[in-house]
């Protein structure tokens, strides 16, 4: 097989909702990657305990697929949706697609992604990427992470696509089969705005929105209890920068996406007080990455001691802090 989509490749701040901008872009739908980040209410945050994580975790965004789901709802959107246990009739799939010409998002591990540096590449079975055609046995492939189109060999990308683990792709692909030529944003907008504010304020669990920054401002000081020695509590210390600023894309764990957001809804909905709060997001944005350089310097130090922990703390308490405010005024704008 010999074909390639006419596919208009970008480079986008998060794997999701820039591979899911691309495809509805190329079904004739204008619409940037920050609306659809917030008309999906994918601002977020947990701090999350569980068998499932070999250590206390927190997240900045909804769970991976919940933009996709929501975006479908708000915006009348149809998306066809499969998942395969046999590689065979997931690659057919694939194939079958590329022959009608019609782009698709795929889920991989992004360990195998073997066109990105070596060093970035991780075991993370939440990445999505464009499949935009197929010369003989390799994949054409539009991943919003990388500057050019690349392309990735048929068993690599087999192994990519029913990788094992922990939200294992199961070979899951989607693409748009009904995209309005029109949308009025207006509702959709507010929709998303205030599902954010609920999130962020009123989910009645300990660990979700502002009560999970506060958790997570508590729990910090206890990581040393749960760690095997400096070494173990540096990595998992460092690895707050890596969830804010590398997987919390588009930096400061998405307050900057949020931040363009609220700005490009400001237009839409002809309202000034959205301008101001776009910018009192951009601050507590900046604010989140001095998190991340902090836990960055005292993690790659092993300047762990109790006086740093609580000083670590406290930032995050004052994020919280600023984020409730935050989202209280956000919910009296719509």
């Amino acid at each position: 097989m010999k074909k390639v989509i006419d596919f208009e490749h970008r480079m986008a701040a998060h794997c999701e909702t820039g591979t899911l901008t691309a495809l509805l872009n190329y079904n004739g739908l204008e619409i940037t990657e920050p609306l659809v980040f917030g008309i999906a209410n994918g601002i977020f945050f947990g701090y999350l305990e569980s068998s499932n994580f070999p250590f206390p975790t927190f997240i900045v965004r909804s769970r991976p697929g919940q933009i996709r789901e929501n975006i479908s709802k708000r915006l009348n959107i149809k998306l066809e949706k499969y998942w395969f246990k046999d590689p065979e009739k997931g690659e057919a799939k694939l194939d079958e697609l590329i022959n009608k010409g019609i782009p698709a998002a795929i889920q991989v591990d992004f360990f195998y992604m073997s066109y990105m540096p070596e060093w970035l590449r991780v075991n993370i079975n939440v990445h999505f990427i464009n499949i935009i055609g197929k010369k003989d046995n390799k994949y054409i492939i539009s991943d919003s992470y990388h500057p050019r189109i690349s392309e990735l060999d048929k068993d690599v990308m087999r192994k990519a696509r029913w990788a094992g683990g922990y939200m294992a792709p199961k070979g899951f692909l989607y693409y748009p089969v009904d995209v309005p030529e029109n949308v009025d944003f207006k509702q959709p907008v507010i929709k998303g705005i205030k599902r954010a504010c609920r999130n962020m304020l009123s989910i009645p669990v300990p660990f979700i929105g502002i009560k999970g920054i506060y958790k997570f401002a508590d729990k910090i000081k206890e990581w040393p209890s749960l760690v095997r020695d400096t070494e173990h509590l540096s990595h998992e210390i460092m690895k707050i920068n890596i969830l804010l600023e590398d997987q919390g894309t588009g930096g400061a764990g998405f307050r900057f996406m949020y931040a363009t957001f609220l700005q490009q809804a400001a237009g839409i909905l002809q309202n000034e007080k959205l301008d101001d709060m776009s910018k009192r997001m951009m601050e507590i944005g900046d604010k989140w990455r001095e998190i991340s350089y902090f836990a960055a310097k005292i993690g790659k130090n092993r300047d762990l001691g109790k006086e740093k922990l609580n000083e670590l703390s406290l930032l995050i308490k004052e994020r919280g802090d600023e984020e409730k405010e935050f989202f209280k005024d956000l919910r009296k704008t719509v």
